[in-house]
């Protein structure tokens, strides 16, 4: 039996990301750009398919229309392939009348629409984080060792241990204790052995990558019979689970971020301008599958470009751009400087009449503009940025959440269709 036929994959949208605020004011965050050309679902599906998992199921329940649409309009299989990534947004029903409370409440409510499709085991993930895993490895270790419930782990060092759910196991690698955000003062008492190469990184805890296999009539019983109250995977049913059944550490020691915030999302993008990236766009076995655009090559003229990454259909003419990332579509004007930014372009090109209408209006063309200076910034979709705009990122500035622009830890957040008229400073 091919592992399509034993598995299916539910990914978990979140919840209302409020800490990708403003990102998230209008869409979900699995629909946040990322890339320049993606969008965050993209990273957990392309890693389903690229593991021969080829059914699954994204539950959602804030801002879903973008996501719907982009799922929509990318994953599109064969009409004689049984292949298929369906949406599953939070519903009121007779037996559920509330929206989902957590990450098991979500699979919960959701397990019905499991029922048609056979399969020996569910593979759960999130729809926010960043990685290249396959799960076929996961899933053969899962049935070595005989586990019930698996949990991809990734070695951390003391300074990320509290944000995670940190574990110990025994010589199989099984799990016997498990802790939720532990404060620093215990850390102590959690350390592992991860390894020579990692205990040389200072990683010598195990944390959880909120990425779990588990088999699926356990699945059922513990949802729907055992912990019918639950709403959490990490906080209940896990460390729940872990006396009294086989759960399994399948530890990983590739790249991985999760995407929980504005600086966390802003470095993982700024990251893929290195030269080797951790994070490899460029591997043919580990392709990132997204809407396929038809877009023109990018158009780059006078511009000096150093560890920039640019997506297609680009009309660039700016002096400098350096450590950042262009997305699909972006218009930067004559004489602007882009330091350490991620544009993330526009949704469609506006003619030259509507060119001419906007001049007439005094209103700046979807782009950014001639002689501005960017650093620090993420100017979402769709904003329109005049002549002369500066805005200089770092730590000088305060937290502030302003009409058309958010500052987070020092990154200037343009708000999606913003208008930023000439001269404009941040």
């Amino acid at each position: 039996m091919s592992i399509s036929n034993q598995i299916i994959a539910m990914i978990l949208g979140g919840g209302a990301g409020s800490r990708l605020a403003p990102l998230t004011s209008t869409r979900s965050k699995p629909a946040v750009p990322i890339a320049g050309k993606y969008r965050l679902v993209d990273i957990p599906i392309s890693n389903c398919i690229n593991s021969d998992i080829h059914r699954m199921f994204v539950l959602t329940q804030f801002n879903s229309a973008s996501l719907n649409r982009h799922i929509k309009n990318t994953y599109r299989f064969s009409a004689f392939s049984t292949a298929f990534v369906d949406i599953l947004a939070a519903e009121q029903t007779p037996d559920n009348p509330t929206w989902f409370q957590g990450t098991a409440d979500a699979v919960r409510q959701s397990l019905r629409h499991l029922g048609p499709f056979s399969s020996d085991y569910v593979l759960i993930l999130s729809g926010d984080q960043l990685y290249q895993m396959d799960f076929n490895k996961m899933l053969q270790h899962h049935k070595d060792s005989g586990a019930e419930i698996s949990i991809a782990t990734i070695p951390v060092g003391d300074r990320e241990a509290p944000e995670f759910g940190i574990l110990k196991t025994d010589e199989e690698h099984y799990i016997t204790s498990f802790i939720e955000k532990p404060s620093k003062d215990v850390l102590g008492d959690w350390e592992s052995d991860t390894g020579p190469a990692m205990q040389q990184k200072g990683r010598n805890y195990l944390a959880s990558m909120g990425i779990y296999i588990f088999n699926r009539k356990l699945l059922e019983s513990l949802l729907l019979k055992k912990h019918p109250e639950a709403t959490d995977f990490g906080k209940e049913i896990i460390p729940a689970s872990i006396s009294e059944y086989k759960v399994a550490s399948f530890q990983y020691e590739g790249y991985w971020t999760d995407i929980g915030n504005i600086y966390s999302f802003f470095e993982a993008n700024l990251e893929l301008t290195s030269d080797i990236p951790e994070f490899n766009l460029f591997d043919n076995t580990k392709s990132i599958f997204t809407r396929p655009r038809m877009l023109p090559p990018a158009k780059i003229s006078g511009t000096t470009l150093e560890k920039t990454v640019i997506a297609e259909g680009c009309i660039i003419n700016a002096s400098r751009i350096e450590h950042s990332v262009i997305g699909i579509r972006s218009r930067i004007g004559y004489g602007s400087t882009i330091v350490s930014c991620y544009i993330m372009g526009s949704d469609f090109y506006e003619t030259i009449e509507d060119l001419s209408r906007d001049q007439n209006k005094g209103i700046p063309p979807i782009g950014i503009g001639k002689r501005c200076y960017l650093r620090n910034c993420i100017i979402d979709k769709n904003c329109r940025i005049g002549d002369d705009v500066r805005m200089n990122g770092g730590t000088h500035l305060e937290n502030t959440d302003h009409e058309l622009y958010t500052v987070k830890d020092g990154i200037i957040v343009v708000k999606k269709g913003a208008v930023l008229p000439s001269g404009f400073v941040v």
